[in-house]
Formats: C-alpha cells, sequence, structure tokens
C-alpha cells in the first residue's frame, strides 16, 4: 500500500483533499499538521476511525519532525498544502508566512531529498512531491487576459511573495537534484470547512448574524471561484499524470466579481433562512441581507483581477471542473447554515470574532 504524507491536512483544503483522497485512492493518508488557528482536527472528524488515516501533530519548519516522518512512514508521495494563507493576516504579521511558507517548504524539501536519495531507483522513479500554489503569486490581471503555467512571477502581498519563493524552491529542487515535483497554482477556494476569515464564509455568516458584511473598496475586484472538491481531484490527476518538473495552473473559470459574489450569498441565504423570520435582522431593522453590505477601506495592494488558462492541466492531464459556481456556492452556504457547531467552535478557538485584519499597511507608507 503507497503511503501519501498530506501537509496542513487538518486546515480548508487539506481536509478536503484528505476525504477525497481516502474515498477514491487506495492510499494511506498521513496527515502531518501542527493545527494553527485554521487547522483543527475537527476537519478529519469523518476520516480518524479510517484505518487507512493517520494523524502527526507536527510542525513543517521543524527538519528534525520533519526527518522523522519520512523515516517512520516512507512515502511514495508527499503533498504540501500547509501554509498561511490569509492576505490580510500577512500584511499585520508576515514572519509566519515566511516561516511556515517558506522555511517549511525548505524542509519538506531537504527531508524529501535525502529520503529519495536513499531509495532504489525504481521507487524514486516512483516517488512525488507537490507542492500546492496560488494564483497570487502571479500579480494582478488587466480587465482581459489569464494567467498561464508561463506567466511571470509578480506578487503584491507578503503571502503572494512567500508563496512565489516557495514555488522557486521546489522548481529548483528538481532542476538541481532531480527531485520529481509537481507544482499547482490555484485560483480562489470556497467550499465547506473554510475558516470564517476569508470573503465567502465571513458574508454567510455574517448574513445569517445580521452583521456588516464588508466589501472592500468598491467590490469589483475579479476572482475567479473553485470549489474545493474541483481543486481536491485536479491534484489527484496531476499527481496520476503530471510530468515531474512541471507546474499547472488550477481554476474553476467562474469569474465573478467580489460585490456579486456577496449579493449571490445574500439571496441563497434568503432562500434557505428568510430575513423575515430572522430575529437578528429585526433587531437590526433590517428588512433585507443585502442592506448588510457595508463598503469599507480597501486592502492595501490589493490586486484588481485573477482568471486561470487551465489549457494545459485540460489536455494534458483531462481534468475539468465538476462544479459550477452557482450549485457549488449553494452548497456552500447551506453547509454553513447548517454547521453551526463546527463555526462556534474554531471561532472560539482562535478567538476570532470575525474582525476585520490587514489594516496595519495604513499606518505606514503608501505607493
Amino acid at each position: 500500500m503507497d503511503t501519501w504524507v498530506v501537509t496542513g491536512g487538518a486546515g480548508f483544503i487539506g481536509c478536503n483533499f484528505v476525504r477525497l483522497a481516502l474515498a477514491e485512492t487506495g492510499a494511506r493518508i498521513v496527515v502531518l499538521d501542527k493545527l494553527t488557528y485554521a487547522g483543527t482536527l475537527e476537519n478529519l472528524s469523518e476520516v480518524r476511525d479510517d484505518p487507512r488515516f493517520t494523524f502527526v501533530l507536527g510542525d513543517i519548519a521543524d527538519a528534525e519532525t520533519v526527518a522523522r516522518v519520512f523515516a517512520t512512514y516512507r512515502p511514495r508521495v508527499v503533498v504540501n498544502f500547509a501554509a498561511e494563507s490569509h492576505v490580510d493576516r500577512s500584511i499585520d504579521g508576515p514572519r509566519a508566512f515566511v516561516v511556515t511558507n517558506v522555511l517549511g517548504c525548505f524542509e519538506l524539501l531537504e527531508g524529501a531529498r535525502r529520503f529519495a536519495a536513499s531509495l532504489p531507483e525504481a521507487e524514486r522513479l516512483r516517488f512525488r512531491f507537490l507542492h500546492v500554489s496560488t494564483d497570487e503569486v502571479f500579480g494582478a490581471l488587466g480587465p482581459s487576459g489569464a494567467f498561464s503555467e508561463t506567466t511571470a512571477y509578480a506578487p503584491n502581498s507578503p503571502y503572494a511573495a512567500s508563496k512565489a519563493g516557495a514555488d522557486h524552491l521546489v522548481r529548483a529542487y528538481h532542476a538541481t537534484y532531480g527531485l520529481p515535483t509537481l507544482v499547482t497554482n490555484c485560483s480562489n477556494n470556497y467550499g465547506p470547512h473554510q475558516f470564517p476569515e476569508k470573503l465567502i464564509p465571513l458574508a454567510i455568516l455574517n448574513a445569517r448574524d445580521a452583521r456588516p458584511i464588508p466589501i472592500y473598496g468598491d467590490g469589483l475586484q475579479v476572482r475567479d471561484w473553485l470549489h474545493v472538491e474541483d481543486h481536491g481531484r485536479a491534484v489527484l490527476a496531476v499527481l496520476e499524470r503530471g510530468a515531474p518538473g512541471a507546474c499547472y495552473v488550477v481554476g474553476g473559470e467562474n469569474e465573478r466579481t467580489n460585490l456579486e459574489v456577496a449579493d449571490r450569498i445574500c439571496d441563497l441565504v434568503e432562500s434557505l433562512y428568510p430575513a423575515r423570520g430572522n430575529e437578528a435582522m429585526r433587531a437590526a431593522g433590517r428588512a433585507s441581507y443585502r442592506e448588510l453590505k457595508e463598503h469599507v477601506t480597501d486592502r492595501h495592494g490589493h490586486d484588481r483581477r485573477y482568471a486561470i488558462d487551465a489549457t494545459r492541466l485540460r489536455n494534458e492531464i483531462g481534468w475539468a471542473p465538476r462544479w459550477d459556481f452557482d450549485s457549488g456556492l449553494a452548497q456552500t452556504v447551506r453547509w454553513y447554515l447548517d454547521h453551526e457547531a463546527w463555526v462556534r467552535s474554531v471561532q472560539d478557538k482562535s478567538r476570532y470574532e470575525r474582525e476585520r485584519l490587514g489594516l496595519s499597511a495604513a499606518r505606514g507608507p503608501r505607493r
């Protein structure tokens, strides 16, 4: 039985991937996660009794922990989801992003390099190291065009820069050491188990609670939305059919402005939890969830538009998204409204009250 080490497997994208991998492969899954505010064992409650699942508490930036995981579990595959990922938090405190996203990726690569070198040739050729990254490394697009695998890197936030640094290390380890690496750069993910700091879960929960739904700037920033399950299937496909050393961009072909997303969420919450029957809405004196939208000062260095051209992934790997945005968003809204206990638990653990983050840049120089 093959063993896969999945770092960050207790986080949003990672936990959804773990469930998918256990359901659709015969692999043994070892999750390595340090359980930060955004990672919780509750995200893995459905699989914790699976005999093919193992959890290891640890930090990818700790070389001894990484070496021990390789020595103990001897994986054929490593998938690196572990990352600090919220742009606003990277503005307030970039150090954690450099430590986890750059140094952590380096320690994983070093561990993988040493481990792969110890393998017999046949096993070494089958080994794969897949690094999960973001389209934010490419910077911002104008009103037309899309990111592809040949787009130049131009990160504009500390988060994006830290992921770009990790991407370059992964590519260098393939070119220099022959490590069979793969890189995927995905667009904005949405779906169940996402921490409530991000736009979609924040808007859903604030609508339910009749709290302001913050819209950064004019709200016309465009993102390409990718359902987290489609992202997981893309990672599985790249692991199976991707060429070592290659990178693949992954997008959902669902470009929407933030304002459009917020309006659609308000309408979906209305369909499931009508405002007229919501005591919080009555107390707030609001008749419509759309009335909760509140334009706030834009994020410092906010990229205007992202879009993905996933032609290579379609043609070479045979992947295509299964979720359209309307059905995926409806499923996501329903999940958050049905999982109040999960929301309460992750917020209590992190002491996060859905407050605005990323404001420290306002005190510094502006370009």
